[in-house]
């Protein structure tokens, strides 16, 4: 793509901003007598260690470990507090209040939306198509010379599935005056390549993941976005100084040396994920089952409503999407332990008749029979 310019896309302040800059990039050394900072030098009061000194403020050794892992450079990475950070900052740069648009595809994960209306930026909806892919033809002529970004989650959140590839190529290919942002946040549980490896032959794509979901290390809120260098030094210059607190970053240097345990982890849910699956579609009480890349199902049931209260009150807790766009009547089941699993399907299995008595008709995307909507991913 030889037409991208990321100056021609950036808010002009944006471009000119001079950043903030902190006591530890001044000065990056480990050893010294640490006057510059204003910091407590008598220590914390708290007795889980010295957290008394500023973190690094752009967390060099995490971006190196990580590297390559993830088959990038070092420059190529942005590390937020958990990928709503990135997400947030990326309308901030681009986007000018009031005149630019971002493009979502609903049914989507609900920050993009959120993060457009707390920054006054309108919003452009080109939902997918009933069997949760994209509508390329419709987004291509939504694009106008004001969308700044346009979002693709995939695995998609809340459906589970991948977004076809040829569909996020040739948005890339058209979409020369805008950002792609490809939110793979549950990538780990899907078999196929990560969009980082397409990162030096689109510089107009970011892609975002976490260490929340497959890594288990969500209290933490660390996210990973992968850009170019040149889209990755504009987030350094607007994020705050120390957005990565030291135990975070401690703890996630720590997870890295561990993947061969994540790894072992991932392995285990996708096997608890397609035994969920094959038990969930014997229950009278479902519908569809809908195919998964990710931790997660989408199920669709006769009463959804009726479903959800009864499992709140048997406490086993899922998530209510039935007034999500093309989700009506689901619910979204995170991939729990095999104990979990096991208490939801006895729970679902107990359940009266009369209570999922609602008979509804298979909605968009759905076929009558529920075997062949099963994944074997």
């Amino acid at each position: 793509m030889q037409s991208f310019n990321l100056n021609n896309l950036l808010r002009s302040h944006i471009l000119n901003l001079t950043p903030y800059s902190s006591a530890r990039d001044e000065y990056t050394g480990k050893v010294g007598v640490f006057l510059d900072a204003n910091e407590n030098p008598l220590g914390s009061t708290t007795d889980a260690g010295d957290y008394n000194r500023y973190p690094d403020p752009h967390q060099w050794p995490i971006k190196q470990r990580l590297a390559p892992i993830k088959g990038v450079r070092a420059g190529q990475i942005f590390l937020g507090n958990g990928s709503d950070e990135p997400i947030d900052l990326l309308v901030r740069a681009t986007c000018v209040p009031g005149k630019d648009n971002i493009l979502i595809m609903p049914p989507t994960y609900g920050m993009y939306e959120v993060s457009a209306a707390v920054n006054d930026v309108e919003l452009i909806k080109v939902p997918l198509t009933p069997d949760f892919q994209v509508d390329v033809e419709t987004v291509l002529t939504s694009i106008t010379a004001n969308t700044k970004l346009i979002w693709l989650c995939s695995p998609n959140n809340p459906s589970g599935n991948l977004l076809q590839a040829d569909a996020i190529r040739t948005i890339l290919a058209a979409a020369d005056h805008s950002l792609v942002i490809v939110d793979e946040a549950y990538i780990d549980f899907a078999d196929t390549p990560s969009w980082t490896s397409e990162l030096d032959n689109h510089p107009n794509l970011v892609v975002l993941q976490t260490f929340s979901k497959a890594w288990g290390l969500a209290a933490l809120r660390l996210g990973m976005c992968f850009a170019s260098e040149e889209l990755i030094h504009v987030l350094n210059k607007i994020k705050p100084p120390y957005n990565i607190s030291a135990p975070t970053q401690t703890l996630a240097l720590e997870a890295l040396n561990h993947e061969a345990e994540k790894n072992k982890m991932v392995t285990e849910l996708l096997e608890e994920r397609q035994t969920l699956v094959e038990n969930l579609r014997s229950l009278p009480s479902v519908q569809v089952v809908y195919p998964s890349d990710a931790n997660f199902l989408l199920v669709r049931f006769d009463d959804a409503k009726a479903v959800f209260e009864h499992l709140i009150d048997k406490q086993v807790i899922v998530r209510d999407r039935s007034k999500v766009k093309l989700c009506d009547g689901c619910l979204r089941i995170s991939v729990g332990t095999k104990a979990e699993n096991e208490r939801l399907l006895d729970v679902l299995s107990h359940m009266k008749n009369d209570t999922v008595s609602t008979n509804l008709p298979l909605g968009p995307g759905e076929l009558a029979s529920k075997p062949e909507l099963v994944s074997n991913a």
